[in-house]
């Protein structure tokens, strides 16, 4: 059984910075490409960026340059830092492989970046 437990959302100022991680059960997770999604409230749901088992990654241009996507614990834990954060970044994070899988989609961790 597949599931992802995503961790490490938050409060933050513009400009700020968040680390989220997010922690993958089952081999599907660390055979097939990870991405971090995002959904706004009102806005559909928008990959931000994935990681190939193998480790080649790709970002959505809203975020390149800001954001990175990585690897970790075996394979285990995907993570996404977020660097000079803007108040645009704010939604609701969610981890899926990609292309994401319905039954596969966690309970999210909440950014919010506000003065």
């Amino acid at each position: 059984q597949v599931q992802f437990v995503e961790s490490g959302g938050g409060l933050v100022q513009p400009g700020g910075s968040l680390r989220l991680s997010c922690a993958a059960s089952g081999f599907i997770s660390r055979t097939y490409p990870v991405g971090w999604y995002r959904q706004a409230p009102g806005k559909q749901r928008e990959l931000v960026a994935s990681i190939t088992s193998g480790g080649k990654t790709r970002y959505t241009d809203s975020v390149k340059g800001r954001f990175t996507i990585s690897r970790g614990n075996g394979g285990n834990t995907v993570y996404l830092q977020m660097n000079t954060l803007k108040p645009e970044d704010t939604a609701g994070y969610y981890c899926n492989i990609e292309p994401s899988v319905g039954a596969y989609w966690g309970q999210g961790t909440q950014v919010t970046v506000s003065s």
